[in-house]
């Protein structure tokens, strides 16, 4: 990994004494890495519009304007396209699209957000999965301990 370079940042002094709030209620975070946590996801931000960025039980990641986050969007559209190979992309995005509620314009905004960061969205697939099914696992251990026989 590269070393980090030291940038000298000067800021306003109420935005240093907000930051510092923000950082300590974020899990004591250093001033240091919470300049850097919100300079990238405000970066991110101004590339895709229409991204934003919210905390959750896995952490930080990144959601669509007023909508599900990316990961949800982009295995939306991946089920799709595996349930119907032959759609067009408009077609894809519309099915999408209508199934969730979510515009096309957004849904095009995770798509772009995912090929931009695929493999930040790929892990965040992987972990709801296994966390699907080590809950449905834990469902039927319950169901097998309860339900008559």
């Amino acid at each position: 990994m590269p070393r980090k370079q030291p940038t000298p940042v000067r800021m306003d002094p109420d935005v240093a004494a907000r930051l510092a709030l923000w950082a300590s209620a974020h899990g004591g975070l250093s001033l240091s890495s919470a300049i850097n946590r919100l300079v990238d996801e405000g970066l991110r931000a101004e590339e895709h519009p229409g991204i934003v960025f919210r905390p959750g039980a896995t952490g930080r990641r990144a959601g669509l304007v007023g909508g599900p986050d990316v990961w949800e969007v982009v295995r939306a559209v991946r089920s799709a396209r595996h349930v119907e190979p032959d759609l067009s992309e408009d077609e894809i995005l519309q099915l999408v699209g209508n199934n969730t509620g979510v515009s096309v314009r957004l849904i095009q905004a995770a798509v772009r957000y995912w090929a931009t960061y695929p493999d930040e969205i790929d892990a965040e697939i992987h972990a709801a999965a296994a966390a699907e099914e080590q809950a449905e696992l834990a469902w039927r251990r319950q169901q097998d301990l309860l339900c008559r026989r």
